[in-house]
């Protein structure tokens, strides 16, 4: 058993878009400038504010979810990632004490506990004042294990309103009120749409904004006494084993695989990348918009999730590509594909009444609808062969998206029932073509390690049957 500080903080709201993004890159911008170390984590599944906090701080964020993971695995990816001496930031998701049922499991407060790390609430005030401290009272008596150790207050309208709020709260519940964030202008905040924030990939003006927030929480808020509320956090005990990717690292012969990386395509963990490559793989990124084949070089292809409704024109455009995808498809080429990877292998997409042809390696058709169609945790078993798990295999994911398969053959194939969650239709995910492998959940190698191995052992197989050949 091993022990050492990791000073962290929690930063929780009260309710999802209560500004927890907006202060957590900002904070670590901040912290990177004058000097610290600093990390990022990520409460749940999620892609999105992870980026921005990976943009922030010059490293990759990592997501704890102890649904996915189990708790041990987040406590040991906290400590295998965090930093020791400088300052470790946990972003939380939706409401602090919201979580997978009515108890508040797999919460961010939960994970607060489990990771003995001191909570700051930052609360939206438009339009409360002394209401603001019913909130935060509440929440601190609901768990008294749990540590609040501060409060910033956002959307102030004024210097009253502020103060107001302040000394009601500190009044009432006893924990400081560390800053005040002012209604910000458009030019302050983080760009948004139906899946939540824009990507960084996609914002010009990403780091000019994020020097911007850094400067308002710089004259905003008493940031040494919220270093010195991440550096009074407790000791973290862990076992110093079995972290995870180690037990995949491979002597074998490097096997390539390719994996969209652009504006569209971004969504990726950084342990399945990671993952992938202690097992052996030399990952080679490829855009899906550039005319440059490289399918004869690669023995599997990941395509990961993203937003390629907002791309459809190039993406349909580049013949050579899909055309090529397709071919090697038919030629037996492993190809895994989630969500976003889904949508590029239909025969089209159908948004805002117009269609786009896609790559046709799947016989389904997509519709974007205005509403989502899956949003939520999955829980799948294989039932039927494919080529990356064995059937009884259980597999926990998530799924977040707008669009829907509306006509698919009735000969298609899939591999997974799923018993929560929406999935491609009727229950069912995994849809199975030859060697390719796409789904509506997306997958995170610590939940699922059985994906490693099964997609390392299908390019393997197909990098033999192709030297094997010539």
């Amino acid at each position: 058993m091993m022990s050492n500080r990791y000073p962290r903080l929690t930063i929780s709201g009260l309710s999802g878009d209560s500004g927890k993004t907006v202060l957590s890159a900002g904070f670590l911008y901040l912290l990177a400038k004058r000097g610290l170390d600093v990390q990022g984590f990520k409460k749940g599944p999620d892609y999105i504010d992870s980026a921005w906090l990976s943009l922030a701080s010059s490293k990759p964020a990592r997501n704890l979810d102890t649904y996915l993971m189990g708790s041990a695995a987040v406590i040991k990816s906290f400590v295998k990632n965090g930093s020791k001496e400088g300052i470790n930031v946990i972003e939380g998701n939706r409401g602090l004490y919201d979580g997978a049922d009515s108890k508040g499991t797999h919460s961010t407060a939960e994970l607060a506990k489990l990771l003995n790390s001191p909570v700051i609430i930052i609360q939206n005030i438009t339009k409360v004042t002394r209401t603001a401290a019913a909130s935060i009272l509440g929440c601190k008596n609901l768990d008294p294990n749990l540590i609040i150790a501060g409060v910033i207050l956002n959307q102030a309208a004024g210097e009253r309103h502020k103060n107001v709020a302040k000394e009601a709260i500190e009044d009432i519940t006893g924990i400081p009120v560390i800053g005040t964030l002012p209604k910000l202008n458009e030019k302050f905040v983080l760009p948004s749409r139906h899946l939540g924030l824009i990507t960084p990939a996609e914002f010009e003006k990403k780091s000019a904004i994020l020097n911007d927030l850094s400067n308002i929480i710089d004259d905003h808020l008493d940031v040494n006494k919220i270093i010195k509320i991440a550096k009074s956090a407790g000791v973290i005990e862990f076992e110093d084993k079995d972290r995870g990717i180690e037990n995949f690292i491979s002597e074998n012969e490097k096997v390539q695989i390719g994996y969209f990386k652009d504006q569209t395509f971004t969504f990726y963990y950084p342990e399945n990348l990671e993952m992938l490559t202690a097992a052996g793989a030399e990952l080679i990124p490829i855009s899906s918009v550039d005319n440059k084949n490289v399918f004869n070089q690669i023995n599997a292809l990941y395509i990961g999730g993203g937003f390629p409704e907002t791309n459809l024109t190039n993406l349909s455009m580049n013949k050579e590509m899909i055309n090529s995808i397709k071919l090697y498809a038919e030629k037996g080429l492993p190809i895994y594909a989630e969500c976003g990877g889904l949508m590029y292998l239909s025969k089209d997409i159908v948004w805002h009444d117009d269609k786009y042809t896609l790559s046709g390696v799947l016989p389904i058709r997509v519709k974007m609808e205005e509403r989502p169609q899956g949003h939520g945790y999955c829980e799948a078993l294989v039932d039927n062969t494919n080529p990356y798990f064995e059937i009884g295999t259980a597999i926990k994911g998530h799924e977040f998206h707008y669009s829907k398969i509306y006509d698919h053959d009735s000969s298609l194939q899939s591999s997974l029932s799923l018993s929560r969650g929406v999935g491609c239709f009727d229950k069912r995910d995994g849809l199975i073509y030859k060697n390719v492998f796409a789904s509506y959940m997306h997958t995170h190698a610590l939940s699922t390690p059985e994906w490693i191995s099964g997609f390392m052992k299908c390019a393997r197989a197909y990098q033999l049957n192709k030297e094997s050949s010539m």
